[in-house]
């Protein structure tokens, strides 16, 4: 924070929006304002009408404070996290095999021969990684994206990479195609697969003869993705789309660099077979979620990969790893349900689209960009919060609760948003209370990074004004609402907050519950203990061996096995087996014509006749977050002060475009799902019977751009600048979630692209270099 530059916009005092205008307040009028709405909209509404929707990153101090007042003191369902409109898995089809998203660690990427890319470049979305661990040596990297990013033409150039090009959403295809080569030759790790892949009875065991309830129980007993190793080798060999020249056309790839990638994965040399890790990321599993994850999970097992030394399937994704679940779940209230009455994650953007929503509690997040929908989502908020009558006049509490009363009572809803600065629309526009938070440097904080290796986060100066940490936040409000007559919410600082979270970890890979016994032991707090290991930290899941705290490199390796269990360590068989019933991998089919995938995929392709093509949507390595404190840093916003949509010649020469120019995106059909279509045939959450049953609305979206013309991006495919602000890329992308897992497939955008105009970067060298990003 500093008063002299545009950090000056930082959040200071909580406020409420007075006649459209936002007015400082105390902490405790906010909070009883809160507290008031709140006890009157859950006894009326229920549970379900109060919404929390939050980042899943911004440590577990906050994120543990956050999920006890939601799942445990109120009870809701209504949550979801930051990316998705619901509490799911990213990765499903990785949890489903058996193989948690994050058990690799930086050391494996160093290790391997050959590095599998999927949907990601870690340059741009994990450069340490990329850089100290990955570039070093004479490893060959595939990379398989339509966009030629700067780690990509570095391995070009360097003679080590493979660029795949790949047609948005068809990842799966490409996985089939490879998986078949490798049988087809032999090449698959056989060792491996007797040893480490699950038989069919080894699949169905320890489960009864009870509903299969939870997703990985129904998905990987049910005969459209159960498999074991002979059957998996019937279904590769069966699919049309195996076939190389089948898939090179619906990838878009040339046969021989799919060849050549199946040869690099898994051909041995001199009888000798090549160490090859897997990496995927949104471009993978953000498009098709659940049949993409799987094929590449299957893709890997039988090449030999996923528990041992430089051979690891695992996720490379950018943000830290702050969530701690408070328990609770109330997700078994959701009114969704899959055929078979199993359980469906609560799909929050819907729930708001039905008008169920009464009282939304935001946390550090730009809701409306991030989902899909985006306008048609905005839209929505508008009418409930701003374009509802009944509008705060003045901060008497008596009267602020008689309006909102009326608000909610006439359809409309209340509406909390915690920042750090007035982010928009929901901060500016929609919110009646705006609360300011403390963040990173401004109170002790902990979190994991992607290979889990915990760290302090230390305090080194007092946040400005009265902004407190949202774990503060959280405890001030629970007050007001009387849930710490139990003694609950007692915290005096976040050490406090550190400590009680820790037994909530204590059954997953994030555990770091030994560290606090011995903290108590050594009567220190857990922070300060934490605090000797310094910048590298300890990888969790922490373990005891002889009174030392041990960190884990990697999950599923059996080198993990120690036997006997020591203190208050918990023992899990993920920690030195496949997260399994039986502990072996299971294999997962994938076929293409899935009428859960290829109904929807075959609805929001880009139409020919209208001169669409594909708009996908990403982030670069400069600008990671959603440019809500990057557009307050000078270098940042001069270098992006506008969103860019990246064209390949081809698509700008049709239509007129050069580098520098205002682009419109506008897709006239934007598909919204609505409704709580509870299955009971499996093709009741199908996408024609969505639309034919009336479950499916019909909407349009639109952005503007400033084009930067490039042959970096695949031809038929451009991509735009994710959740810049003023310029949702996701406004082009269809609100209709993957049925199986209830993902939405972010990345599967299209659109008419129309030159608006010159910007005023097209001719200036003092704003946004318009330089492709493809120079090595």
């Amino acid at each position: 924070y500093n008063p002299e530059n545009r950090t000056a916009e930082r959040l200071l005092y909580p406020m409420i929006r007075v006649r459209g205008t936002l007015m400082p307040v105390s902490w405790d009028l906010a909070t009883e304002v809160m507290a008031d709405i709140s006890k009157y909209i859950i006894a009326k509404y229920g549970e379900h009408a109060w919404a929390i929707k939050m980042y899943s990153y911004q440590y577990f101090e906050n994120t543990y404070a956050i999920t006890k007042l939601g799942m445990t003191s109120v009870g809701t369902p209504s949550i979801a996290p930051h990316d998705k409109c619901s509490g799911t898995n990213d990765a499903a089809g990785l949890d489903d095999a058996g193989i948690n998203s994050f058990s690799a660690s930086y050391q494996d990427w160093a290790d391997c021969e050959v590095a599998f890319l999927s949907g990601v470049d870690p340059y741009e979305t994990k450069t340490v990684l990329f850089t100290t661990w990955m570039m070093p040596g004479d490893k060959k990297f595939i990379f398989v994206t339509p966009h030629k990013t700067m780690g990509v033409a570095w391995s070009v150039k360097a003679g080590r990479g493979l660029w795949l090009p790949i047609t948005p959403g068809t990842d799966s295809v490409l996985h089939m195609a490879l998986a078949r080569i490798v049988i087809e030759n032999g090449w698959q790790d056989q060792e491996f697969i007797d040893k480490w892949i699950a038989n069919s009875w080894e699949v169905d065991s320890g489960f009864g003869r009870g509903t299969r309830n939870t997703g990985w129980q129904w998905r990987t007993t049910w005969g459209t993705w159960q498999s074991d190793w002979q059957d998996y080798q019937k279904f590769i060999l069966s699919q049309e789309e195996s076939k190389l020249e089948v898939a090179a056309k619906i990838t878009g790839l040339k046969a021989e660099d799919i060849r050549k990638a199946a040869e690099w994965i898994a051909k041995p040399v001199n009888g000798r077979r090549p160490k090859t890790s897997f990496m995927l990321e949104k471009g993978n599993y953000w498009s098709n979620n659940y049949m993409n994850t799987t094929s590449f999970a299957s893709l890997g097992l039988i090449c030999g990969a996923g528990n041992r030394p430089g051979r690891v399937i695992s996720r490379g994704g950018g943000h830290q790893r702050g969530m701690m679940g408070a328990g609770g779940k109330p997700g078994w209230m959701n009114p969704e349900k899959y055929p078979g009455r199993r359980k469906k994650s609560f799909n929050l953007d819907q729930w708001l689209m039905n008008d169920q929503i009464k009282f939304a509690w935001v946390f550090g997040t730009t809701w409306v960009a991030a989902m899909m929908a985006s306008q048609s989502l905005s839209d929505k908020m508008q009418s409930l919060t701003r374009s509802n009558p009944h509008q705060i006049a003045n901060l008497d509490r008596a009267a602020i609760f008689e309006t909102l009363k009326k608000r909610v009572d006439s359809g409309g809803m209340v509406m909390v948003d915690s920042d750090i600065y007035p982010v928009g629309p929901l901060g500016t526009e929609y919110a009646d209370i705006v609360l300011p938070a403390a963040t990173w440097g401004e109170d002790n904080f902990t979190r994991c990074n992607s290979e889990r290796r915990l760290r302090l986060y230390s305090k080194f100066y007092d946040a400005p004004g009265d902004a407190k940490p949202d774990w503060w936040a959280v405890q001030k409000f629970a007050r007001k609402m009387g849930y710490d007559a139990d003694g609950s919410y007692n915290w005096k600082n976040s050490n406090d907050v550190f400590e009680e979270a820790a037994r909530f970890g204590r059954n997953g890979v994030l555990n770091y519950h030994p560290l606090v016994v011995k903290a108590k032991a050594q009567k220190v707090p857990a922070q300060e203990l934490l605090r000797t290991y310094g910048t590298e930290g300890i990888q969790t899941p922490i373990r005891m061996k002889d009174g030392k705290l041990i960190g884990t490199a990697r999950l599923h390796d059996p080198s993990n096995d120690w036997e006997e269990i020591e203190g208050p360590e918990v023992k899990r068989k993920w920690l030195y087996a496949f997260n399994t019933q039986s502990g072996k991998a299971i294999l997962l089919k994938s076929p293409w014509k899935f009428a859960g995938w290829i109904q929807f995929y075959e609805a929001i392709k880009p139409r020919a006749e209208k001169g669409e093509i594909w708009v996908t949507n990403g982030r670069i390595n400069e600008t990671w977050q959603s440019g809500f404190d990057d557009l307050r840093k000078p270098y940042l916003s001069q270098r992006w002060p506008y969103p860019f949509l990246i064209v390949h010649p081809n698509d700008a020469k049709k239509k007129g475009i050069e580098s520098g120019d205002f682009v419109q995106v506008h897709n006239d059909t934007v598909y919204v799902q609505t409704g709580q279509p509870q299955g009971v045939l499996d093709a009741d959450l199908n996408f024609n019977n969505l639309m034919k049953d009336g479950h499916i609305k019909t909407t349009e979206g639109q952005f503007v751009a400033v084009a930067i013309v490039s042959d970096e991006m695949r031809e038929g495919v451009a991509m735009a600048n994710f959740n810049f602000p003023g310029a949702p890329a996701n406004s082009v992308v269809s609100a209709v979630p993957d049925p199986v897992t209830n993902n939405y497939r972010y990345k599967l955008g299209r659109g008419v692209l129309t030159r608006m105009g010159e910007s005023p970067y097209k001719h200036s060298f003092t704003a946004m270099s318009l330089k492709p990003r493809n120079i090595a």
